[in-house]
């Protein structure tokens, strides 16, 4: 016995693709196109994000430069109260 469900999935494509194709905006008949908006906020965190990214790549250069050079040092008491929480 061969079961053969191609014809059935063929109609569903086709019916599902008639409905995308129906979706229209207004009367004007044009399909609608996906639309994305930035409050102003977004926008300033955003802006804020960029300027302090500067300072950041710096901050990285100085500390990949530290620990090339074998100067860099960790405070080691910072490290345990930093890690204390997670091992109680």
């Amino acid at each position: 016995m061969k079961i053969n469900q191609a014809q059935r999935i063929s109609a569903y494509q086709a019916a599902y693709s008639q409905a995308g194709e129906q979706r229209t905006d207004g009367a004007a008949g044009k399909k609608r196109k996906d639309e994305v908006q930035i409050s102003a906020e977004a926008k300033e965190l955003l802006d804020a994000q960029g300027k302090a990214g500067g300072t950041r790549a710096e901050r990285i250069e100085s500390l990949k430069k530290e620990v090339s050079t074998g100067t860099y040092y960790v405070d080691t008491d910072k490290l345990a109260e930093r890690i204390w929480p997670f091992v109680r």
